[in-house]
C-alpha cells in the first residue's frame, strides 16, 4: 500500500447506497494511498459524516433511497460547501442529470460504472485543484 497523498489537504467521503460500490471505491482509493475518512449509504448519514471528518472531497450517487444525491449536493451549496468538492456518479447516462449536478454544485460527474483509471483521475483533479488553492 502506497502512503497517504496530501493526507492533511484531501479527506475524502463515498456516498452511495450499494455495499459494493463503497467497498470498490475505498479499496481502489486507499491502494492508491488516498485519505478515505468515512462511507455513507443515505444522503442523512453522509451529512453526518461529512460534518464529524470535515470531508472536503465527496463522491455522491445520484439514485438514493432518502434523498437524491442531487437533492444532497443542494444541501452542501447552501450550508457553505464552498470547501468541498462534489463528485456526482451515476449509471443513468442522461444529459439532464449531469447539467444538474453542475449547477447543483458538483465539480465533475462519472459515469457509472467507471474504471480505476477514470476514479484516480478525478481525484488527481481535485488534489491539483487544492494544491493551487494553497
Amino acid at each position: 500500500m502506497k502512503p497517504p497523498r496530501n493526507h492533511d489537504k484531501l479527506r475524502i467521503l463515498i456516498v452511495d447506497d450499494s455495499d459494493f460500490n463503497r467497498r470498490s471505491m475505498v479499496e481502489i482509493l486507499t491502494e492508491e494511498g488516498f485519505n478515505v475518512v468515512g462511507q455513507a449509504s443515505s444522503a442523512e448519514e453522509a451529512i453526518q459524516i461529512a460534518h464529524s471528518t470535515k470531508s472536503n472531497l465527496i463522491f455522491i450517487d445520484v439514485v438514493m433511497p432518502d434523498i437524491s444525491g442531487l437533492e444532497l449536493t443542494k444541501h452542501f451549496q447552501e450550508k457553505g460547501a464552498g470547501e468541498r468538492f462534489l463528485i456526482m456518479m451515476s449509471s443513468l447516462n442522461i444529459e439532464s442529470i449531469v447539467i444538474e449536478s453542475i449547477s447543483n454544485g458538483a465539480i465533475d460527474f462519472l459515469q457509472k460504472p467507471f474504471d480505476r483509471d477514470d476514479l484516480i483521475k478525478a481525484v488527481e483533479k481535485i488534489e491539483r485543484l487544492v494544491e493551487k488553492d494553497r
